[in-house]
């Protein structure tokens, strides 16, 4: 699943790992040497802010008593939104992309369904001409937007008036072979996350997958074996592309789901020789999850060649070459001993992500894949949305949000948090002996 970076400083949020996930971002790095492998045993993922300090949305304002002015604050907060709002409709390209960065901004730091309900045709109006006048940079960012607007209002009729003209725009994009292959990853992550947030009928999302097969189907190896070569741009459309169509495929029927992860599986198998890092681990990602949901039907599932497919798995979780950037065989590795668990022994690394005084329990590659999807929109609003919104906190089981009284009693004490700390510290103990046991043993 996806990875983090444990040379950055954490922003926000925290983990407990058995496993590896982030709290804040989706990109999972690997650990290979020995002054790393501490962190295997806990949280390696940070999240760096994409929005400026002083985009207009930020703390709120201060009266001269030294006390916040709630009603002031949530008045400015709306008069800069609205603007941005009608900076959708400027000629300026550039104004248009400031615009939805600010309104992105927004939506990541403030949970504001009530303020959208009256406006959200106009908002819905303006990002479909932005799609459609924008090039490049300005379709992705409209894409975005598009899904952190879905986010906000939650499901049914609000979501479908809002989603249902953009489907069409975001489906043609992604077909497009001469659009920016940047709009068309943004197309490819808005399908992939409305139609999931949407719960589309089987219809539609037939075909939003299918269109999504098409792109990334293109990294396949060519008739007579030998492997397309794509731009870096390009090959992130294909990695995009394939992690949208992996998430539809947690909602898709069990009867269609079950054919289709028959048929995939070794095509996905030849995707895991891609020079690309991100595609390679988005294909391991992908076959771990079809393993998992076909072992829901039928328990000793191995597929077609099971034990070609482990010993490739096993390659890349032990891969060394060094015609590979360091960081991308971390990555790498990090990655595919977590996916041939998955595909030897059905397992998946236990994971806990904590936003204030709750935790989530990320307990296999369903979920892993649907936090991963929120967490590449939401970025460092993924904590807020976590403890807010009602969607997002119905998809991950967590029940209505928090009353103030209830966060004030759930605090945990001094002590009880420095027994945590005690434990947590004892469990990354045990599993650094453990690696470098496994290290000495194959280094004999």
């Amino acid at each position: 699943m996806p990875k983090g970076r444990n040379s950055k400083k954490q922003k926000s949020g925290s983990k407990d790992r058995k496993g590896s996930l982030p709290p804040d971002g989706p990109r999972q790095t690997g650990i290979s040497s020995d002054s790393d492998l501490a962190s295997e045993a806990g949280s390696v993922y940070s999240m760096q802010s994409e929005f400026p300090v002083e985009d207009g949305f930020g703390p709120p304002v201060s009266t001269e008593t030294g006390e916040v002015d709630e009603i002031s604050a949530q008045q400015d907060f709306e008069n800069k939104l609205g603007e941005c709002i009608d900076g959708l409709s400027d000629k300026s390209a550039k104004t248009r992309q400031d615009s939805l960065k600010g309104i992105r901004s927004a939506f990541s730091k403030k949970i504001i369904n009530d303020y959208l309900i009256d406006r959200k045709l106009t908002l819905g109006d303006a990002l479909e001409r932005c799609v459609k006048k924008g090039k490049g940079e300005e379709q992705n960012m409209s894409a975005i937007v598009c899904c952190h607007l879905c986010l906000q209002l939650g499901i049914g009729d609000d979501i479908e008036s809002v989603f249902a003209p953009l489907r069409t725009i975001f489906l043609t994009i992604v077909k497009d072979k001469t659009a920016s292959p940047k709009a068309r990853t943004g197309c490819a992550d808005a399908l992939g996350l409305c139609c999931f947030i949407a719960g589309e009928e089987n219809e539609n999302l037939f075909t939003i997958m299918e269109a999504l097969q098409n792109v990334f189907k293109e990294s396949y190896p060519k008739g007579d074996g030998t492997r397309p070569s794509f731009t870096p741009e390009v090959t992130a459309l294909h990695a995009s592309a394939l992690s949208a169509w992996s998430l539809l495929l947690t909602i898709s029927p069990p009867a269609w789901t079950s054919t289709v992860i028959n048929n995939m599986l070794p095509r996905l198998q030849e995707l895991l020789d891609s020079v690309d890092v991100e595609l390679r681990i988005a294909a391991g990602e992908t076959i771990a999850l079809c393993y998992e949901l076909a072992r829901l039907d039928n328990e000793e599932f191995e597929g077609s060649d099971i034990d070609g497919l482990c010993s490739k798995l096993r390659q890349l979780a032990t891969d060394s070459n060094k015609y590979r950037a360091k960081k991308d065989r971390r990555q790498q590795r990090a990655s595919f001993r977590d996916i041939l668990r998955a595909v030897e022994a059905a397992e998946f690394p236990s994971e806990t992500v904590r936003f204030g005084t709750e935790a989530l329990e990320v307990d296999s590659w369903c979920s892993k894949r649907r936090y991963d999807a929120f967490c590449q929109v939401l970025t460092t609003g993924m904590n807020l949305h976590l403890r807010e919104n009602e969607l997002v906190r119905d998809i991950f089981s967590l029940g209505a949000p928090l009353t103030p009284e209830a966060i004030k009693h759930s605090k945990v004490s001094k002590v009880e948090r420095q027994m945590y700390q005690a434990a947590a510290f004892k469990n990354r103990t045990l599993v650094r002996g453990k690696a470098r046991d496994k290290r000495m043993d194959t280094g004999n």
